[in-house]
């Protein structure tokens, strides 16, 4: 079968190759049962990019099913053929279909879809479960009588994007709404105009939602000023002309509207639109997907509560720069796209798809060396795909060089390793890399050799190599052990990080520096509220306290009020010299960081009024100040992000040494957290706590689940000199 491919399709050849590499796995995988799953949508995956979004879902959620699933797929096409949802040839037609392939899960994407599957009276599929998503607001009134089903229920949020938009933009005064005449766009007006009716005593609303498309841009290229849009749906005009609304309708009125265009979900997203509050109908269809395969594993749809659609503010910052929308007036936790990515961020996906790139070559590599094995049994083909592998090989991105294991001489390499090292094709055959001083650690190339020949493999080994020209670069390398004519052989897939690394080391002097000129800042603060700001609120203190023993005895109003005063001034002074403290603790200057580390669970706790464990064990005398102020300010940062957001009142604090490493570990049992909703906040506590690890070469790990607590810890590599420890246990 294999060259029978090839032969009808030659441009297959490195999709062919893979697949004769992963052929040499188990020769037959146990065979699986039998599922049908029937999807019926509104619109269909051509018309509408949002239910191909929802179809895409579905397939990925059927794929964790045990069973192998035989889909069906049918569509309404609402906005071409309404007639469908009533006309009793296309029922008949359905019927007569799936008479003979009774399916074992219905999914109905769209109101009108279960709509449809429920006044079907066959006993076949009324008995069959359905699972439905994309159904607006509620499910119809005749979608539940005696049937199974369960499912998620679409809900728009134009009130909340409203109310958005009114806070970006607060000069408004009118509203437009479009829409179409379509079958489908109905319903979406309906909900954004029963959702404005409180605004109307305070905004102007009109809505054109009967206009042919033309007259519909003319109008909204004139409109006054202080005005926004507010986009439904628009599927057919008043001409009957219709549209696929994301991809046609909503570019056509964003790039008409003098105004800024808000949109109901996140396939409208695009073409100069704003945004709002809007629905993810890939995630509505994957939560449904998820239904289907627990019914199809003996689950009833009855025992399945039915859920509601996720939402989410989304913008998008090119639409937010041309309509002069502040990015930091946005709602909390929005998500913006197409930002113009930072140079960190473009450096970042070259590197990922780099390594994508080196994956890829290396699978290609694999498969000519299972044809190179196969070789004798088909001489003829294996000399055609080596010819047709060969231009891939000379031209990869990578460079890649095949050395004999024997003597380590060098077989062949590429294009790229050539221009990579300087070295000519010529001049390397037949030789070895140490004859030309290629690596730079000859005992990292020994113990590369080394690990090929015990273990098969290398993978993203960074190493120095030195080309013709005597410069020194940085090479990340893998390598694979195969066997060329016999023979063991090392195949080696380097990449040139060069550039990378001398970009890491800018980035990491740039945050040493940053660290350091924040730390004498922050001393610089406590030194002046220590000897300045509460020297002088003592001396108010004493001030205040003769000024009270020359008021007569009988003034006793003006006594109190002079004792009040006192008081606040004293404790005005404890939280200054509590707040230098925190800013710069000479405990940790003069008494280490043990000492330092308990005082501050201590003050914290007594400050917060929550229990702190603090416990330290086998911390060496003598550490680096960098290494002692890096782990008191993570301790300082976690504590005072757990107060804040965990809800627990009660935490676990250890630094234990312990083979060479310092473990810094702060533990809570509160309400957790996703560390991709962290990292989108605009703090900086998390990414201080990283840069600030980097300076000193430890790791930081953050373990959290949603209401099962948080546990930050920090590891320092450290090697003590002396065995005596500052505190044995505390």
């Amino acid at each position: 079968m294999g060259v029978a491919r090839v032969r009808t399709a030659p441009k297959l050849v490195c999709l062919a190759l893979f697949g004769l590499f992963l052929l040499q796995g188990p020769a037959a995988a146990q065979v699986k049962e039998v599922r049908r799953v029937l999807i019926l949508d509104d619109l269909g995956a051509i018309s509408s990019p949002g239910f191909a979004e929802i179809n895409r879902a579905i397939f990925a959620a059927l794929q964790k099913s045990p069973y192998q699933i035989e889909i069906y797929q049918e569509s309404l096409e609402l906005t071409l053929f309404p007639e469908n949802v009533s006309g009793p040839h296309f029922r008949q037609q359905f019927i007569r279909k799936y008479s003979g392939h009774k399916p074992d899960v219905i999914i109905t994407a769209g109101s009108a879809s279960l709509k449809f599957i429920s006044q079907l009276h066959q006993g076949f599929l009324r008995k069959t479960p359905i699972i439905f998503c994309a159904v607006l607001e509620n499910i119809p009134e005749t979608s539940n009588s005696g049937l199974h089903l369960t499912g998620v229920l679409g809900t728009l949020h134009p009130e909340e994007t409203l109310h958005a938009a009114l806070h970006l933009l607060p000069d408004t005064k009118h509203v437009v709404v479009v829409g179409g005449l379509g079958k489908f766009d109905d319903n979406w007006e309906a909900i954004a105009k029963q959702s404005f009716q409180k605004y109307e005593s305070r905004l102007e609303f009109t809505y054109l939602t009967d206009l042919a498309m033309p007259a519909l841009l003319e109008r909204l290229k004139h409109l006054p000023p202080h005005t926004i849009v507010y986009h439904t749906a628009i599927t057919e005009d008043a001409v009957g002309q219709h549209f696929v609304d994301s991809t046609q309708s909503v570019p056509l009125v964003a790039g008409a509207a003098n105004a800024p265009v808000f949109v109901m979900d996140d396939v409208d997203l695009r073409g100069g639109a704003v945004g709002g509050d809007l629905v993810n109908w890939a995630e509505d269809a994957r939560l449904a997907g998820e239904m289907a395969v627990r019914v199809l594993n003996g689950e009833r749809p009855e025992d399945i509560p039915f859920v509601t659609s996720s939402d989410a503010y989304m913008f998008d910052w090119r639409a937010l720069k041309r309509w002069s929308i502040k990015e930091a007036d946005l709602p909390v936790g929005s998500i913006v796209l197409h930002r113009q990515p930072t140079l960190w961020e473009v450096y970042k996906w070259y590197i990922i798809a780099g390594i994508g790139l080196l994956f890829a070559q290396t699978m290609i590599i694999a498969g000519l060396v299972w044809q190179r094995t196969k070789r004798r049994e088909t001489e003829a083909e294996l000399k055609r795909s080596e010819e047709k592998f060969s231009k891939t090989f000379r031209h990869s991105p990578l460079g890649i060089a095949i050395t004999r294991m024997s003597d380590s001489c060098i077989l062949d390499i590429n294009d790229t390793f050539e221009q990579q090292t300087g070295w000519s094709r010529n001049e390397v055959l037949g030789k070895s890399s140490s004859d030309f001083g290629l690596w730079v650690d000859t005992g990292q190339r020994a113990a590369f050799m080394e690990q090929l020949r015990t273990q098969g493999s290398v993978r993203n080994l960074e190493i120095l190599t030195r080309g013709k020209d005597g410069k020194i670069g940085t090479m990340l390398s893998s390598g694979e052990l195969i066997e060329v004519d016999g023979e063991p052989c090392a195949l080696s897939v380097v990449a040139d990080i060069t550039e990378r690394k001398l970009a890491e080391e800018a980035l990491s002097t740039v945050s040493r520096k940053l660290i350091e000129a924040h730390e004498e800042e922050r001393t610089w603060v406590a030194r002046e509220l220590h000897d300045d700001v509460n020297q002088r609120l003592a001396l108010l203190a004493v001030n205040l306290d003769m000024l009270g023993r020359e008021i007569p005895p009988s003034a006793t109003n003006v006594l109190h009020h002079a004792a009040d005063i006192k008081h606040q001034v004293k404790e005005l002074g404890m939280d200054v010299q509590a707040l230098s403290h925190r800013l710069h603790s000479s405990k940790l200057e003069y008494l280490g960081l043990s000492a330092a580390a308990g005082a501050f669970c201590r003050e914290f706790s007594e400050r917060k009024c929550v229990h702190i464990d603090f416990h330290s064990e086998n911390i060496p005398r003598s550490l680096p100040d960098e290494i002692c102020l890096c782990l008191f300010r993570i301790l300082q940062e976690a504590l005072q992000n757990a107060a804040k957001h965990s809800g627990s009142k009660n935490y676990q604090v250890s630094i234990t040494f312990d083979s060479d490493e310092l473990h810094l570990t702060i533990s809570d049992s509160g309400s957790g957290f996703k560390m991709e909703d962290a990292l989108k906040t605009p703090g900086l506590g998390i990414t201080s706590m990283r840069e600030r690890l980097k300076i000193v070469h430890g790791e930081l790990r953050i373990d959290s689940q949603r209401d099962q607590g948080t546990v930050v810890n920090a590891r320092v590599p450290f090697h003590a000199k002396t065995p005596a420890v500052h505190a044995a246990k505390s």
